[in-house]
């Protein structure tokens, strides 16, 4: 599972072998939370509140970009980098 971003402590990947609906998973500490990509909101799993609210701007301003890797992911293709929040 790449890791496609990292910023602030939260490392967020797509799995190649995913299942649908389209979500990207996101790591803080020892939590996980999956993320649907058209929707913005959580699928499973938390985070802290601080971060979460982080991740999902952050995934507002990358839908586009979230939504390439997912296709390219299950086409078992190499996915790019994502910019990082700053």
């Amino acid at each position: 599972m790449p890791t496609i971003c990292s910023f602030r402590g939260i490392k967020i990947y797509i799995n190649f072998s995913e299942h649908n609906p389209p979500h990207f998973h996101a790591k803080y500490g020892g939590q996980e939370v999956a993320i649907l990509i058209n929707e913005i909101e959580v699928l499973e799993g938390s985070i802290p509140s601080r971060q979460l609210k982080m991740l999902i701007g952050w995934a507002a301003l990358h839908q586009e970009e979230l939504a390439e890797n997912w296709l390219l992911a299950s086409q078992k293709q190499e996915l790019f980098p994502i910019e990082p929040l700053k």
